[in-house]
């Protein structure tokens, strides 16, 4: 039978890295694919783009491009946009900024959420954990926002989207060799993305669509350079680390890990 999954993301591109795969297996089963951002990017990094780049309404139109490009590869029927800014890094100025989605009031950012939860007749809403991943305030905004909205909302099934932190210092240990030539490559000592496995709920095998998930990540060109670590990683080591997309349940535990969404 087919449901209706709405993924809630920060900013473009988020959504291609974190959650590409389930989003591409998802509609490929004919599941109807909803995907929210709160912002479109505004104070993104431009690694792919030329020096000098404003970042202003322009970068937000490229963005905005890209995340329809990368959506049609993922297979998602909706795109919509929350209307909030970009709060920028831990720390800066921005995050403090009139209509920057880290200092919106949670329940109106809710409501809103809520009202394409609602629309949508959403099965299964994804948010982040708690520290929404790497600690950015948009993404701890997500968390907080998504829970919210999903109980004014009743959404049945709230996932948190996350990394087995685990499984990842794993890979770079196993791979230290020609993983350590990439640029940008983190320190597997100092790698604190995700979450313990003992914490994740829910492991799901997208290891048939990190074709189409690679290919999401490019259209994000602005962002995801062909130079950086993630297109330069080698297929299987790609396939190994984002063959895998991990996720912990709201509410009880399960008994058992879950091995998908539904």
């Amino acid at each position: 039978m087919p449901r209706t999954l709405v993924r809630f993301h920060a900013h473009p591109d988020d959504e291609a890295i974190a959650t590409g795969g389930t989003m591409a297996r998802a509609a490929a089963e004919g599941h109807r694919v909803v995907l929210v951002l709160a912002t479109r990017g505004e104070l993104g990094e431009t690694p792919g783009m030329p020096s000098g780049l404003a970042h202003d309404e322009r970068l937000a139109e490229i963005r905005t491009a890209e995340t329809e490009a990368a959506s049609r590869i993922l297979g998602v029927a909706r795109v919509t946009y929350l209307g909030y800014h970009d709060s920028g890094m831990a720390g800066e100025p921005t995050n403090h900024h009139d209509g920057c989605f880290a200092a919106a009031d949670l329940d109106e950012a809710a409501a809103r959420l809520a009202a394409v939860l609602t629309e949508e007749e959403a099965d299964v809403l994804t948010v982040y954990d708690e520290n929404g991943g790497y600690g950015h305030p948009d993404h701890i905004q997500v968390h907080h926002v998504g829970r919210r909205a999903a109980e004014l909302a009743g959404t049945p099934r709230v996932y948190e989207s996350t990394l087995n932190r685990d499984h990842i210092i794993g890979l770079m240990r196993a791979r230290a060799a020609e993983l350590g030539e990439l640029a940008d490559m983190p320190d597997p000592d100092d790698f604190d993305m995700g979450s313990p496995a003992a914490e994740i709920t829910t492991t799901v095998d997208v290891r048939d669509f990190v074709g189409e998930k690679r290919a999401a990540m490019a259209a994000h060109a602005s962002q995801i350079s062909g130079e950086s670590f993630f297109l330069q990683m080698p297929a299987e080591a790609f396939r190994e680390a984002f063959g895998w997309e991990w996720f912990i349940r709201r509410g009880p535990r399960p008994a058992e890990i879950e091995s998908w969404l539904f």
